[in-house]
């Protein structure tokens, strides 16, 4: 599918955010890879610091690169007076995340004025799929929250 391509200086922006005002993805390590309207891509690269005690990625690390693919392919879609928090979302883990990179790839399926519905999958640097979400996300008007 294609995805409208974001005017340059709000793709640019966006980065800049994340890289500068983002110490969530830092602590992580996640990486936006790219953004469109309505579609992203977000890197987990494997690092012992997100290990479970059976040394494994903790389910709560690979969730965060799935959330935050989700909100990155909705931030294009809606108006500069909204923001968007995650309302609920449910992920299915489907194979164990234990090394090398974990690549989120999202899209909106549908944005309303009040909610928006997004999916993700969650694939391994050999492009097996590790974890299947889907998320509802709330749209506000600034300063409504």
């Amino acid at each position: 599918m294609d995805y409208e391509a974001l005017p340059e200086s709000f793709q640019s922006a966006i980065f800049e955010t994340i890289r500068t005002k983002a110490p969530y993805w830092s602590l992580l390590g996640m990486e936006l890879l790219d953004v469109r309207k309505g579609w992203a891509k977000v890197r987990l690269p494997f690092s012992e610091k997100l290990l479970q005690p059976y040394g494994v990625v903790h389910g709560g690390a690979i969730f965060s690169p799935a959330d935050s693919a989700i909100a990155m392919a909705l931030i294009g879609m809606v108006d500069k007076d909204e923001i968007f928090t995650t309302l609920e979302m449910k992920i299915n883990y489907l194979k164990p995340f234990a090394s090398g990179v974990l690549i989120a790839e999202a899209s909106i399926i549908h944005k309303g004025n009040k909610t928006a519905l997004g999916d993700v999958e969650l694939r391994n640097g050999h492009g097996d799929l590790v974890a299947k979400g889907l998320a509802t996300y709330m749209i506000m008007k600034r300063g409504s929250a």
